[in-house]
């Protein structure tokens, strides 16, 4: 398997991804935070927000963990969902370091979102954040 360090890209992938703290990755974080987390909408973006309970009151802080859903209602082609993908990886990364800990969040995006650019995402990401009082300030 090819990776951007085989192939002498060095950090590339650490441009593109998100940090593997940060990624909600199992399908039963992605059932509890459709379940029991609040929901806040804009118009090309769904966020849903579930905060996790510490395990026990000496635990760390758990970092917040994030997660997209781009079904094929927003576009057909498989390039233009992960294109949406990427660009939303990037509002998150510029975002990251003002989320709250202990936050497992998830995106829904829209079908209206294949005309949106990146400050268009990163907008209504800002404001549902703060909607949903996950930034630090709000």
């Amino acid at each position: 398997m090819l990776t951007a360090k085989s192939q002498g890209l060095g950090g590339l992938r650490s441009l593109v991804a998100l940090p593997k703290v940060n990624r909600l990755k199992h399908r039963l974080d992605f059932s509890a935070v459709f379940r029991q987390g609040i929901r806040r909408q804009s118009p090309h973006l769904t966020l849903r927000a579930w905060r996790q309970k510490p395990q026990t009151a000496e635990s760390a802080k758990i970092p917040p963990k994030i997660g997209f859903s781009v079904s094929q209602k927003v576009s057909k082609l498989a390039t233009q969902r992960n294109r949406i993908k990427r660009q939303l990886r990037a509002a998150f990364r510029q975002l990251l370091p003002r989320l709250k800990s202990d936050w497992l969040l998830v995106v829904v995006v829209k079908p209206s979102a294949t005309e949106c650019d990146y400050q268009q995402f990163l907008q209504e990401l800002e404001q549902l954040l703060a909607d949903a009082e996950v930034l630090n300030g709000h």
